[in-house]
């Protein structure tokens, strides 16, 4: 199938495994590179002139975070065994880390900040080994929720830049950033899927003229910038000294890294939602992937003694906005951003594109990564519960970041890290859904081998849970049949492995509004249960083969199944609804 045939209403035209034309791979490689670069060049930038750092470490710390973001990109593209996502994920310097940064290098220098750089970097590297283990964290609440945060934390910074004008050209700057919007507005809106590939170009090329033509454009930036070179500055070095600075900044650059690693899962869900022409599940294993490139990109940055890198929330809306996901598109962007690293005029070009173009191109590139967390947080349905977290949450980070909520008691506590709305909305979504499972009914539990043999201690289980709970046989009856049908896919998948292999597996049962959850937790296999029940509801009775029976069984048992798919786990989740009084199957759409 060609991708032109295959084109859905998701407007993909290019999946991850596919391979554009040559020149729509570097036009759209290109404009991951013209989005990202600026942050990753203005980030390091604030945070070194606000510490009072020199011209030679800012000139290596530009050099680094460019040449660093490169490989990182590379990396999340291509996916080495565990390292990388397989997506187009891009990656740049950290804007929650600038408050905790600008503090390292007042206290002890670039020195202080690898050291804490590399400590950081365990954290995404800890957790992308068992990352199973916080599945809690991964709910689509709280991936939204920052999702949504993230323009809401950025766009006032971005919005700040409008005025970079001269005083006396004071129309420039909104001409410039109206006219940039409207051409990528409008073509995207209105034109073609061909033409829709080079819009945001387009607009950034139309904006450039504009503004040049308005004297926004700064020329002697690139006419006293070298074609070739190494930056003024060179390494800065590694500092081993573990004193009161380290130990009091410490715990502030780990939980940014976990923010940060958090921010890593988000954009790995995401990009996965818009990537395939078809919806699928999400692959957590590449999600895994992506978490160690985040530590990895940050141990990186740690030697070089920079800014830490970590995914960057440029990729999903520009997928979006072009249609192209292939991964080729990565790794393309990731060879730009190194040779640009050594090509200091070609660094000088992007830095004078003015500042009202950005702004214009970054609202069009936020705006969408607000949407897309709000499909995120209301994806599946929403309730009460899921609606006052994300509402918190979202508002207390908001008044956070706009210094609205006690910001003399923020600006002390935790060297005022909660200043920050990610950090501090991400806080809040994250306690808020552990007081909700918390205050959930405990689960009951029974761990078994992973075979038929184990199908009579499951019955006598869950006809005890189902018992305490004072459901009837008719309850009964769906929660075995859920738990056979579900055993069975497992054991289907684990067909191939050496017995030496075979897994166990650990059931648990809770009680929820309305029916039960079961949950089984075995080793990882290599077909997710969910896409496949997704499919069934396409496909006509006539062309099922056996295998699937079990599966269009278990689709109508239960209300709803969820996959999630680990590299050493595999987690079914299954919601069985309890029967009508009138004995009729209840609406399991």
């Amino acid at each position: 199938m060609s991708s032109r045939d295959g084109q859905s209403a998701s407007g993909v035209q290019y999946e991850p495994d596919e391979h554009p034309p040559a020149l729509v791979s570097l036009g759209s490689g290109l404009q991951l590179v013209v989005l990202g670069i600026t942050s990753i060049i203005f980030i390091p930038t604030i945070i070194i002139r606000a510490s009072g750092g020199t011209e030679a470490y800012l000139s290596w710390a530009v050099f680094g975070a460019v040449a660093v973001s490169g490989i990182c990109t590379a990396l999340q593209a291509a996916r080495f065994s565990r390292v990388g996502a397989g997506y187009l994920l891009f990656m740049g310097p950290a804007g929650a880390f600038i408050g905790v940064c600008v503090s390292a290098l007042v206290e002890g220098g670039p020195a202080l900040l690898a050291t804490l750089v590399v400590a950081s970097s365990l954290v995404p590297i800890v957790i992308s080994m068992r990352l199973a283990l916080f599945r809690r964290l991964l709910t689509p609440t709280i991936v939204g929720t920052v999702n949504m945060l993230i323009p809401a934390t950025v766009l006032p910074v971005v919005f700040s830049r409008l005025a970079d004008a001269p005083q006396d050209a004071a129309l420039s700057a909104p001409l410039t950033a109206v006219a940039t919007g409207l051409v990528i507005g409008g073509i995207s809106l209105t034109a073609g899927a061909t033409l829709r590939l080079w819009a945001p170009l387009i607009g950034v090329i139309v904006g450039s003229v504009i503004g040049g033509s308005l004297g926004l454009y700064d020329f002697d930036l690139i006419a006293r910038a070298p074609w070739f070179g190494l930056p003024q500055g060179g390494w800065p070095g590694f500092g081993f000294d573990l004193g009161p600075a380290f130990v009091s900044l410490l715990p502030a650059f780990a939980f940014v890294a976990l923010i940060g690693a958090i921010q890593t899962i988000t954009g790995a869900v995401a990009i996965q939602r818009v990537s395939w022409r078809r919806p699928k599940a999400v692959d957590y294993r590449a999600v895994e992937g992506a978490v160690t490139a985040d530590g990895i990109g940050k141990l990186l940055s740690g030697i070089a003694g920079i800014v830490p890198t970590q995914t960057i929330g440029v990729s999903v809306p520009t997928v979006e906005l072009t249609g192209v996901a292939a991964r080729r598109v990565g790794i393309i962007a990731a060879g730009v951003l190194i040779v640009l690293a050594f090509l200091p005029k070609f660094l000088a070009m992007i830095l004078a594109i003015p500042s009202a173009v950005v702004v214009a191109y970054l609202t069009v590139v936020l705006a969408l990564t607000f949407v897309r967390g709000m499909t995120e947080v209301v994806q599946g349905g929403i309730d009460h519960r899921k609606a006052l977290i994300a509402g918190v949450a979202f508002w207390v980070g908001v008044g956070c970041q706009n210094d609205l909520l006690f910001p003399e008691v923020l600006a002390e506590l935790g060297g005022g890290l909660l200043a920050n709305g990610i950090t501090a909305g991400g806080i809040m979504a994250i306690l808020m859904t552990l007081f909700l499972e918390a205050t959930a009914p405990r689960s009951s539990r029974i761990e078994v081998e992973l075979n038929l043999s184990v199908l009579p201690k499951i019955r006598t289980f869950l006809e005890a849970f189902a018992s305490r709970n004072g459901w009837g046989p008719e309850m009964v009856g769906r929660l075995d049949a859920a738990s056979e049908e579900t055993l069975l896919t497992l054991i289907e998948q684990d067909e191939d492995r050496e017995s030496s292999e075979r897994r166990r597996l650990l059931l648990k049962a809770r009680r929820e509004s309305g029916g039960a959850v079961l949950e089984f937790i075995a080793a990882a296999g290599e077909e997710n249960v969910q896409d496949r029940i997704g499919l069934l509801a396409d496909r006509p009775d006539d062309v099922l083969v056996e295998r699937e029976v079990s599966l269009r069984l278990l689709r109508h048992i239960a209300s709803s199944v969820r996959h999630q798919q680990f590299h050493d786990t595999d987690i079914v989740t299954v919601h069985v609804k309890v029967p009508e009084p009138d004995g009729n199957q209840p609406n399991t759409s």
